[in-house]
């Protein structure tokens, strides 16, 4: 009955169909590392790369004119989990072929550990996940 639970740290902001909005949520993510205690740790890197793919994958491909993508960081102390939500159709996919552009979820899956796409009822949720230390 002495059993503390810890709750998992949550960040998110939603961003605007802009192309700053990669270089803002990368800051946004760095910041919550910071905060988090993780800045320095080996995957940081690794998350703040994977978090620019997501972002501009949504930015160019899901979301719609007028509408806008929501970041989620989510900290557990075993893992974190970065989401990228958008309001855009489709599915996106690893793209192995020596086109010029099209690697961002093929950097996603070789520097996460899991990655997937969620289906929403607007839209889709791309995510990736980081074991840590």
């Amino acid at each position: 009955m002495n059993e503390t639970t810890r709750l998992p740290l949550l960040r998110e902001r939603f961003f605007r169909r802009e192309r700053r909005s990669a270089q803002a949520a990368r800051r946004f993510t760095a910041e919550a590392l910071a905060g988090w205690g993780l800045a320095e740790t080996a995957r940081a890197d690794d998350v703040l790369l994977c978090v620019s793919e997501l972002v501009t994958n949504a930015l160019l491909h899901g979301v719609p004119p007028g509408r806008q993508l929501r970041l989620f960081l989510r900290y557990d102390v075993s893992a974190l989990v970065v989401e990228v939500h958008d309001s855009g159709g489709g599915v996106p996919q690893v793209v192995h072929d020596g086109d010029e552009g099209g690697r961002g979820l093929l950097l996603v899956a070789a520097l996460s550990d899991k990655w997937g796409v969620r289906e929403r009822e607007l839209g889709k949720a791309v995510w990736c996940e980081f074991g840590l230390p």
